[in-house]
């Protein structure tokens, strides 16, 4: 019998479980909030310097991000959906947790069989036309540190050994939370990441299974 060594296992959605960063993908061609990005995710500037900024510079509708909801079905990682089964399988209640838009996540977590409860995201605001209006500035998840807070809470609530999958430094923020930290390279290599990750692995998500399973 195969079990999880893990009773959380916590997953980043954008380059982690999926090969496109939402974001960029909201942007189209603008070059400038790409460069934003990566910046954040290689910890160049801080997430709270940009997240207002790319929404603004973009100002997304809901017609946007439902099409974005759907490029996320359509661009997941090789492996995704077998890991999270195994897992899932195995015993492991799986969070998804992202700086991303929780509209469009919510049809890849529904696709993962992941219940909304453990699925954390940032949400939009829109005018009745449909139009962007504001994010949910409460949310951690919009700053610095906020995955770490988000996985904290979530353990406040339950009992078990934590894991973490990410390949960002948003991600490795969490890496004080959870007992093991695995930086994922297999869409994109972050130096930061790899040096300081407790696991790397490269490769399709499967990969992570042999360091989350036993056979009991």
């Amino acid at each position: 019998m195969i079990s999880s060594r893990y009773r959380l296992v916590f997953f980043d959605v954008d380059s982690t479980v999926v090969t496109i960063e939402g974001i960029d993908a909201l942007a189209g061609a603008n070059p400038d909030v790409a460069r934003l990005t990566e910046a954040a995710m290689n910890g160049r500037i801080s997430l709270d310097e940009v997240y207002a900024r790319r929404l603004e510079m973009i100002r997304p509708s809901r017609a946007d991000v439902d099409a974005l909801a759907r490029r996320y079905l359509e661009s997941l990682t090789p492996g995704a959906e077998e890991t999270i089964a195994r897992l899932r399988e195995g015993g492991a209640q799986v969070h998804l947790v992202t700086a991303g838009i929780a509209q469009a996540i919510t049809p890849l977590a529904e696709r993962f069989a992941i219940p909304a409860r453990a699925v954390h995201a940032v949400a939009l605001r829109f005018s009745p036309a449909g139009d962007y209006e504001d994010f949910d500035r409460r949310s951690p998840l919009a700053r610095g540190g906020g995955k770490e807070l988000v996985v904290r809470d979530v353990r406040a609530r339950s009992k078990g050994k934590a894991a973490f999958i990410g390949d960002g430094v948003s991600d490795l923020e969490a890496k004080a939370a959870v007992e093991l930290f695995v930086g994922y390279g297999g869409v994109r290599v972050r130096a930061k990441v790899k040096e300081n990750a407790d696991l790397w692995v490269e490769g399709p998500l499967t990969n992570v299974l042999p360091h989350l399973l036993e056979r009991t």
